[in-house]
């Protein structure tokens, strides 16, 4: 979704990209016109049904796929690379080298960052984004946290690091009717009391135990708790069974309501429906959903952590929690729910302040890295 919106609107700032995505079924074209300058090109790199544990094991084909596709006379000559997480960005790095173009990089989750919170990645990652960082002409970080997460964590060079907030599609995401919003999601069953929202993948990062737990905390048996997501990662099925025994210990089953993943554009019906958001993550690089969430008026109970710090604004916005504490989430839900004024306030501040963020204005900052780093002498390394 970031790539497709901010590709999107580089596209209308007058900016063409040719986005690479590995080929993830065989039926899909080789190249895809998304609108006037963003296309899509489908790289032949693995089995189209390759497990995501085993997407490293097939970079070295991908860059030579996408290295083929540069280099083949297309009517699109590249300026610059820009990579999006640490798989691409292993193969940017290459691609680097061997077209001599600059390199960005934007990685959305540190290895680093997810050690500290208890979540430790493969070696083999960590080396990688050491690498990539290292060689990288411009980083992009999605708010000042993670700025700092770069250079502490990985000695990033801070002169080469520039603040690209991501954006939220506000003709999507707005205020609207609470009850027609929960009308529509009746296949989910009654809604009698407040309901608590969790939008995310559904593995041990997120923090949907805690979710759960702030459910039974609170002291409303007609709560329920709306989950939008499903299992992610080597460890993504293993949650999902850990939190329905959660669920049925603490005696909330019958009130935690899950929900496929969901269209991005159908988002906001869950977001309106919702008296609050729950986000209880260990680590954030920035926190999409909380500023979707803020962008329909709906307050968000947050962990205070990486981008959220920026994008929840205590007591106005919503909540920060620090730690993990469920009870702490439970009680700054209880406010929002048994106090009408504070909800409305916290709406209104929440649905103001996500107007600044918007994909036009990335796009114009993107824009500008991008010129900078094509007029200067690239950065070099062993690499």
């Amino acid at each position: 979704m970031y790539v497709r919106e901010l590709v999107s609107s580089l596209a209308q700032a007058g900016v063409a990209s040719d986005v690479y995505t590995r080929r993830w079924a065989d039926h899909l074209p080789e190249v895809v016109d998304v609108e006037p300058g963003f296309r899509v090109v489908h790289v032949p790199a693995g089995a189209a049904d390759l497990p995501k544990e085993l997407l490293p094991e097939i970079v070295d084909e991908f860059t030579d796929g996408v290295l083929h596709h540069l280099t083949a006379g297309t009517d699109m000559a590249a300026d610059a690379v820009h990579a999006n997480y640490w798989l691409s960005g292993v193969a940017g790095h290459r691609l680097k080298h061997e077209l001599d173009l600059p390199l960005v990089s934007t990685f959305h989750t540190l290895a680093r960052v997810k050690a500290e919170t208890g979540d430790p990645e493969p070696q083999r990652r960590v080396d990688a984004e050491a690498q990539v960082i290292g060689c990288s002409d411009a980083i992009l970080a999605n708010c000042p946290a993670e700025a700092s997460q770069l250079v502490r964590l990985y000695g990033a060079d801070p002169g080469r690091i520039e603040i690209v907030p991501p954006g939220v599609e506000h003709a999507f995401f707005s205020p609207g009717e609470r009850a027609g919003a929960r009308a529509a999601l009746a296949h989910l069953g009654p809604f009698p009391g407040p309901v608590l929202l969790f939008v995310g993948r559904i593995q041990p990062l997120k923090g949907l135990d805690v979710a759960v737990r702030a459910l039974a905390e609170l002291d409303d048996p007609t709560a329920v708790l709306v989950v939008v997501g499903g299992a992610s990662g080597s460890a993504g099925w293993a949650e999902v069974e850990r939190i329905h025994k959660l669920a049925a210990a603490l005696g909330v089953t019958e009130r935690v309501r899950f929900a496929d993943p969901q269209p991005h554009h159908m988002l906001s019906t869950f977001y309106r429906a919702a008296d609050l958001v729950l986000v209880p993550s260990r680590s954030e690089s920035f926190g999409l959903v909380a500023l979707e969430a803020a962008a329909c008026g709906t307050p968000v109970v947050a962990a205070a952590v990486g981008g959220l710090r920026t994008l929840v604004d205590h007591g106005r916005t919503g909540f920060l929690v620090e730690g993990r504490d469920a009870a702490v989430f439970a009680a700054y839900a209880d406010q929002i729910v048994r106090n009408p004024a504070l909800a409305r306030e916290l709406s209104a501040h929440a649905a103001l302040r996500a107007r600044d963020f918007t994909w036009s204005t990335a796009a114009g900052r993107l824009r500008r890295v991008y010129a900078d780093i094509t007029a200067r002498s690239l950065v070099t390394c062993d690499g």
